[in-house]
């Protein structure tokens, strides 16, 4: 069954690509021929495109800097692809959420201390707080991010 750019299954193909980090916003940009002209080629999933221009590269032996240009990338964005799949695999082409993945900052121990901080004194200002923090723990931590981080501990414990 041919799916068309239009139909209801592709519909859903973008959502979920969408969902998983690995649309193409630069769909628009690929001059490829058979992203342009076969269905099976979709230029809107990141993930094919980018191994597709690897492909042409290694196994066609294409100009680095005509592919990237032709499936709309750069070159450092081409070499950066080659070095993930290299590394990684197919795995390597699918995009990660960038910066911090969680809290890399406020471990459990520091999360404590300032619970047990903020129980024997409620009165203590976050900012005392934060201060306290950098001199037992040398970790230097926004207000804001001490004050999301209680009020994650309350909801974990259940408390209203």
């Amino acid at each position: 069954m041919k799916i068309t750019r239009s139909s209801p299954r592709a519909t859903v193909k973008v959502q979920t690509l969408r969902q998983s980090g690995t649309l193409n916003s630069r769909a628009g940009t690929i001059r490829d021929r058979l992203f342009l002209e076969e269905s099976f080629f979709d230029p809107q999933d990141l993930t094919q495109v980018k191994y597709e221009m690897l492909r042409r590269v290694e196994k066609e032996e294409m100009p680095i800097a005509t592919v990237a240009a032709t499936f709309g990338f750069s070159r450092p964005a081409f070499y950066k692809a080659r070095q993930d799949f290299t590394r990684e695999g197919l795995v390597g082409l699918i995009p990660r959420r960038r910066g911090p993945k969680e809290g890399h900052k406020l471990t459990r121990e520091i999360v404590s201390f300032a619970e047990r901080a903020r129980a024997q004194e409620p009165s203590l200002a976050m900012p005392e707080l934060v201060q306290r923090i950098q001199k037992e723990f040398a970790v230097r931590v926004h207000r804001r991010t001490v004050e999301r981080a209680l009020v994650a501990a309350k909801k974990k414990r259940g408390k209203p």
